[in-house]
């Protein structure tokens, strides 16, 4: 396949001819867009302003390289091995989820509730670090720590961290099975951990089972809250009285959760819906 791109202004159209059928044009737009500030290093607005600019050779074989990936259903970020989010360049790879816009909000919804914060924050099931390294950044006053069960996912939160120039603590801990203490005299919990259900398995796409990491996304159709209950548990001995513990749901189990949170001890417990009317963040502050 020979790929035909002298200047910028030829990106889109070329991953339009060869990704025909398989991506939508709002989605080619989005992939030129991402390949244009990840490979050619200059921002959206420039390849506006210089749509002319030439493109290497060198910068045609990797955009090559990165449609025969795409042709095969890997998702970009992935490919390239890095996201945004939260304004954050997050590194990623196969031992770390993609993070979510619902994720963002989940974030933005603590730093919007928790201007000048001063105090602890323990992020639960850290993955890359997106939600660690995103609070410290925009709570300078907070003193965060991530913990994970994976060795590989501590080490890109760490490199994140690294990259985008804060300091997150990072604690291997499996919250299911903890062998050793966390942190205690936290102000703030914050968790986005597994919650799909395996039944569900059968509603999502293809790019999602077949590159993400399974034991990040799958709870037993039996056990779905098993993370939340154990998170609940160990936070009667980590959380201050009156700290605040924020989650990410499954959609599908706003009520129980908002019933599990009032039995565990927790009070103005509140339901927050995603952009698209989903029930996707709990909040509630500890009670006693």
């Amino acid at each position: 396949m020979d790929i035909n791109i002298r200047t910028i202004k030829d990106i889109k159209p070329v991953l339009a001819s060869e990704l025909a059928g398989l991506y939508t044009d709002p989605e080619i737009s989005a992939l030129a867009g991402i390949i244009i500030k990840t490979i050619l290093k200059v921002p959206g607005l420039h390849a506006v302003a210089f749509p002319q600019q030439a493109v290497s050779q060198r910068h045609t074989r990797e955009i090559h390289r990165i449609c025969r990936e795409l042709r095969k259903g890997k998702p970009i970020q992935y490919i390239i091995g890095e996201t945004n989010f939260y304004n954050c360049t997050i590194k990623i790879n196969s031992h770390t989820l993609i993070p979510r816009p619902e994720t963002e909000e989940l974030v933005d919804l603590i730093i919007k509730q928790n201007r000048g914060f001063k105090g602890s924050i323990l992020d639960i099931g850290t993955g890359s670090g997106c939600i660690a390294v995103a609070l410290a950044i925009n709570l300078p006053g907070a003193f965060v720590t991530g913990t994970d069960n994976s060795d590989e996912a501590l080490k890109i939160a760490a490199e994140n961290a690294s990259k985008n120039k804060t300091k997150v603590s990072l604690i291997k801990a499996d919250i299911l099975n903890l062998d050793s203490d966390l942190p205690e005299g936290q102000d703030i919990i914050v968790s986005n951990p597994p919650y799909i259900r395996e039944s569900e398995k059968k509603l999502m796409n293809r790019n999602v089972l077949d590159y993400e990491p399974h034991e990040a996304l799958f709870v037993p159709d039996e056990s779905p809250l098993i993370f939340y209950r154990a998170i609940l548990k160990h936070s009667k001995k980590i959380l201050h009285h009156e700290g605040k513990i924020y989650f990410e749901i499954n959609e599908a189990m706003g009520k129980l959760m908002c019933d599990l949170l009032i039995s565990e001890g927790y009070r103005s417990v509140e339901m927050i819906k995603d952009i698209n009317g989903k029930d996707r963040i709990i909040k509630g502050i500890r009670n006693e």
